[in-house]
């Protein structure tokens, strides 16, 4: 492999990698306070893309302007999620919540079947993001760069919010003790949407750059990521944002890379996410910066 491929998959890499991180941390965020892995968070990220869509096909706004409003809508989505399958069961059996959060899943993306329809569609890219930059012999899209740069940006605005604010104090406080918590007068429930409505918006600008990079959306493309997504955040360590960051960026590396030093193996690439979760929970059950939780009996 030449000096310039190789520079080539690394920001392939860093890509995918940047679009798994920020999927997973919206998984990593709700396992963190309601112990609970929401299933219908992949959806929410096909939603996304699918809002981008039709701001600019339907409404043919500026695309900035329908980014925006996706962000929004996905943010008000995963609060409707939260108070529709979630909020009523949260002092049920964790297995309820587990098995509505699959049944949300399910209702999300055939409820977009039949609004959208599931036939592929095509995703206009603004030449800004697909003109081919050529530095030094390497090709590379800026989307290439784009993309980690938003997930820099978005991450650090994130730890802003969950350590320096009042509601981030409170996020992690319900994170330790939800009744403690309660007791001392935290809005427990608001917390949880404000968490619920992070997650979402971070999982629509992922869905928004996914489509971007891979210009074809259809009702099932949440399905694969939001797996791929839940399997970095338990590498990472479920229930910590910088290893849901961090599990991202090593599941973007190992698929690209793996098919890059080796072609042959290309057919097999959706199986290096599987492996990879054997290895870690084999080698380090609470991933590589999630922390041991003792339960109280």
């Amino acid at each position: 492999m030449t000096g310039q491929m190789f520079v080539q998959h690394f920001f392939n890499a860093l890509t995918l990698g940047s679009l798994y991180a920020l999927i997973a941390i919206g998984y990593t965020m709700v396992y963190g306070i309601l112990r609970l892995i929401n299933f219908a968070h992949g959806e929410i990220f096909m939603l996304g893309a699918y809002f981008i869509f039709y701001t600019g096909s339907l409404f043919n706004l500026p695309w900035v302007v329908g980014a925006v409003i996706s962000i929004v809508l996905c943010a008000l989505c995963g609060i409707m999620v939260d108070k529709v399958a979630y909020k009523p069961l949260r002092d049920a059996p964790r297995i309820s919540a587990l098995i509505s959060s699959i049944g949300m899943s399910f209702l999300i993306q055939n409820l977009a079947i039949v609004v959208f329809s599931g036939i592929p569609k095509p995703v206009v890219r603004p030449d800004f993001f697909v003109k081919i930059m050529v530095i030094k012999g390497v090709r590379i899209l800026p989307l290439a760069v784009i993309v980690p740069v938003v997930c820099f940006v978005l991450v650090l605005g994130l730890l802003f919010i969950v350590y320096k604010t009042k509601p981030g104090l409170a996020m992690r406080a319900i994170s330790k003790d939800i009744e403690t918590t309660r007791l001392m007068g935290v809005s427990v429930n608001r917390i949880i949407a404000l968490t619920f409505g992070l997650g979402s918006a971070l999982a629509a600008a992922s869905g928004i750059m996914w489509a971007l990079r891979y210009p074809q959306i259809q009702p099932l493309m949440g399905f694969m990521p939001g797996i791929k997504a839940f399997i970095a955040a338990v590498v990472g360590g479920i229930g910590s944002i910088h290893g849901a960051v961090i599990g991202g960026l090593i599941l973007g590396f190992v698929e690209i890379m793996t098919v890059a030093f080796f072609p042959e193996l290309s057919g097999f690439k959706d199986a290096f996410a599987f492996i990879l979760l054997i290895v870690i929970l084999l080698a380090k059950p609470t991933g590589l910066m999630g922390e041991k939780i003792e339960e109280k009996v």
